[in-house]
């Protein structure tokens, strides 16, 4: 396998014969903050390769309670699923940071897994990779602190950005965190104070990362 010029980890270790044929049915664009790649009951018409940028996965409760259950960048591809073409998503899928990517059509990338099958582990191996993510933020919710969950989700949401500026509102925050404004607020001056972060309207900036590690400790 050979790297691309892709930012996109999976389209990265696609070789030179499979990029080439799957990128004559990509399709670039760009991904403002706020654009749905999927919604939450209809049928998935395309898969979106990031190459930059942050998309949330978020349920909803019948009260319209939110919370994200996990976050996809370059590393993967969304909806983070093997082809369900026509088939309704249970999860809305939208651009939490503006970035921009390629997209495919699902009848076609389902042709070309067909006619490339040796593609299709790499897609598994995302996809293990994203329901370990999931997992482990579902018993961070039940066992962690709210400092110790946003100090994970930063470190998260770095990981697949360049550098240290993550712009995010406290409202998205406790949106995606699933809990009021006034806790994410509190966990962030925390998060300060141990100077792990600068915080300030829509910006979060990460000022040491080592140091955020421990804090977050053990909560993979």
């Amino acid at each position: 396998m050979r790297h691309s010029q892709t930012q996109n980890l999976i389209l990265s270790y696609l070789t030179g014969s499979e990029l080439l044929a799957l990128e004559k049915i990509l399709e670039p664009l760009l991904l403002p903050r706020g654009f749905d790649l999927v919604h939450s009951g209809t049928p998935i018409s395309h898969y979106y390769f990031l190459e930059s940028g942050i998309a949330s996965i978020v349920a909803a409760s019948p009260e319209g309670r939110k919370a994200e259950i996990g976050l996809i960048g370059r590393d993967g591809v969304s909806p983070p699923a093997l082809i369900m073409e026509g088939q309704g998503s249970p999860f809305q899928v939208t651009m939490q940071m503006a970035g921009h990517g390629r997209r495919v059509e699902a009848a076609a990338l389902g042709r070309f897994l067909y006619e490339q099958p040796a593609v299709r582990p790499l897609l598994s191996h995302f996809l293990h990779l994203f329901f370990a993510q999931v997992a482990h933020t579902a018993l961070s919710n039940a066992v962690h602190k709210i400092d110790v969950r946003l100090a994970k989700w930063i470190l998260m949401c770095q990981d697949r950005l360049e550098g240290q500026e993550i712009a995010i509102t406290h409202e998205y925050l406790a949106t995606m965190l699933g809990v009021r404004r006034s806790s994410v607020t509190d966990a962030l001056h925390i998060l300060e104070g141990e100077r792990l972060i600068y915080s300030s309207r829509g910006l979060v900036i990460v000022r040491n990362r080592r140091g955020a590690r421990n804090f977050r400790g053990r909560c993979l």
